[in-house]
């Protein structure tokens, strides 16, 4: 498939589940961390395809809050990558415009990662060109957990009255206010399901699972992935009469 045209539908939000990293690695009987390792090259392909085509938003789950059951071993080598990528990485990113955002638990971290987080995001905090959110100690249950306890203390304090709790206050209260919710959910890797990313955000998604482990996701196969995203009608609960009357 070809990289969709200028009057194609281009997804203003990408979310990407980077699956497939371990597979890849024992595949060469090379250590899991590897894989990882490897994975880097294929985010930087996915930046670069996604700041080209005009995507606003890219979601990168990098660790989920299930992945501290991993061996300990595989968990200390990936926050070390991870350390090093944001102090590596973090300088491209603010050259091309490209503002970083870290959602998810912080807490869990050690402190000297957190500082490297924050300062990242500080230090591209006014691009605009194309935002990158990370998500890291991530869970979607966790993101809605978290944002009903803020409305459950605004209602406490009296700020906030029951009945004007609704879908759009609890979405301003997730990790992710203030970014449209994602046109595309990507999978690496061959699973098919969502693996508690993003469950609120991810309710009309379109969906689009690879057989590629996540090293091998490189520029064709995103914009692959872009140009079968143009051909999806989009519906929302309406009848494809109703939309393609709207889009005359």
């Amino acid at each position: 498939m070809s990289t969709p045209t200028a009057n194609q539908a281009i997804p203003r939000h990408v979310a990407i589940i980077m699956d497939g990293n371990n597979r890849w690695a024992k595949k060469r009987f090379l250590p899991g961390v590897a894989g990882h390792k490897a994975g880097v090259d294929a985010v930087r392909a996915v930046v670069e395809v996604c700041a080209e085509a005009g995507v606003e938003v890219l979601t990168l789950f990098a660790f989920s809050s299930e992945n501290w059951q991993r061996p300990e071993e595989e968990v200390g080598a990936l926050m070390k990558l991870f350390l090093n990528a944001l102090r590596k990485e973090v300088r491209q990113l603010a050259e091309n415009g490209i503002g970083l955002k870290i959602i998810g638990d912080r807490s869990r971290f050690q402190p000297e990662l957190q500082k490297a987080m924050s300062e990242a995001e500080l230090q591209t905090a006014e691009n605009k060109h194309l935002i990158l959110q990370v998500a890291a100690n991530y869970g979607g249950q966790w993101d809605i957990v978290q944002a009903a306890q803020r409305i459950a203390r605004e209602v406490k304090a009296g700020h906030v009255q029951i009945d004007e709790i609704t879908p759009d206050l609890l979405q301003n209260c997730l990790s992710t206010a203030g970014v449209p919710a994602p046109d595309l959910c990507i999978r690496t890797g061959g699973e098919q399901r969502i693996s508690n990313f993003l469950l609120w955000q991810l309710a009309y998604s379109e969906l689009y699972f690879s057989s590629l482990y996540w090293p091998d996701f490189k520029h064709a196969a995103m914009r692959e992935a872009l140009a079968a995203y143009a051909q999806r009608q989009r519906r929302f609960g309406k009848t494809s009469e109703q939309v393609e009357k709207e889009g005359v």
